[in-house]
């Protein structure tokens, strides 16, 4: 589902120059559910950020479901995160002015969704991560587990063939971690997404099918 091949990938920060990346090659399983661990700055986020499209590295390939990513255009890439590759991140990033139904709808809205089968998929998804009773609450209104469980669901309301999350229970207490780790796991298995997760989680780690561990740009895979 997921192939990377010699990705690399150098930053310059003033007079120093950082190689976040260094000919970095693996493979994902479709339906497999992967835990990338390292310490902060080894590359995590970069990885990820070249997987899903959001950086191109200085050299190297990916392939998402059979699609060369970095030969991708602006559209192209566009087009990938609309219908094949969704994010979960640390901070949440939901908007604040909408609900939580509005949230996970967005991803339809820019699919153009017919309303009914929209609001329909909404539903479901907020069902399944446990929030239909919390629809028409705001962000604010919501604790942060809450808040990131709304941010998996609106992730999968486009059937996403790939879910990457960076550090999805980096910002919740140990008892809420551990119910967002439980969801995700439960994901992979009844949606068939392949999942590629950042995590510092012992409990994380523990729950995937297989751990990449990343130290000074490298993959050990």
């Amino acid at each position: 589902m997921v192939s990377a091949r010699g990705l690399s990938r150098t930053y310059v920060s003033g007079p120093q120059t950082v190689l976040a990346l260094r000919e970095v090659s693996f493979d994902v399983a479709a339906g497999e559910m992967v835990a990338l661990v390292g310490r902060s700055g080894s590359g995590k986020t970069t990885l990820l950020n070249m997987l899903g499209g959001l950086d191109r590295p200085d050299s190297g390939t990916v392939q998402v479901d059979g699609v060369e990513v970095t030969e991708l255009d602006d559209g192209g890439l566009s087009a990938l995160r609309r219908e094949s590759v969704a994010y979960v991140f640390q901070s949440f990033g939901l908007l604040p002015a909408l609900t939580a139904a509005e949230n996970v709808g967005v991803p339809l809205r820019l699919r153009r969704t017919p309303v009914a089968e929209r609001e329909e998929r909404v539903a479901l998804l907020l069902d399944l991560v446990g929030l239909g009773e919390h629809a028409l609450q705001r962000p604010s209104e919501l604790s942060g587990g809450q808040q990131q469980r709304v941010a998996i669901a609106r992730a999968l309301a486009g059937s996403p063939r790939v879910l990457i999350a960076d550090e999805p229970t980096g910002q919740l207490d140990a008892e809420t971690g551990l119910s967002v780790i439980a969801l995700l796991r439960g994901i992979v298995e009844s949606e068939g997404v392949t999942a590629i997760i950042a995590t510092h989680d012992a409990v994380m780690v523990s729950l995937a099918d297989r751990v990449l561990t990343i130290a000074d740009g490298r993959v050990d895979a």
